[in-house]
């Protein structure tokens, strides 16, 4: 994996996911914060689909902050893509 820079992509829109990601420390793994309007019925679920993302990129040691505002699964994981992206990840996946 290239060596990441901070980067964001979303909106803190109705029906939209703010992704902030950054560099972590090495060996630290994935670490997630994340801020929702759905946090106790959907932060698990959320948080999931981050993961399952930066998995299929092979990304680790990353911090994301993730600020949702009741976004779909399809936008949360195009919006960690496109920050990955703008962070100097070489996707596996391309950006539809």
């Amino acid at each position: 994996m290239n060596e990441l820079k901070p980067a964001h992509a979303g909106t803190l829109e109705s029906n939209d996911i703010m992704i902030t990601v950054a560099p972590g420390a090495k060996g630290s793994g994935i670490e997630i914060e994340l801020e929702s309007i759905v946090l106790a019925q959907y932060g698990q679920a959320i948080k999931q689909v981050i993961t399952s993302t930066l998995a299929e990129q092979n990304v680790i040691d990353i911090y994301i902050k993730a600020v949702d505002r009741g976004a779909l699964d399809c936008t949360i994981q195009a919006r960690t893509l496109t920050a990955l992206a703008r962070a100097g990840v070489i996707l596996q996946k391309e950006l539809i």
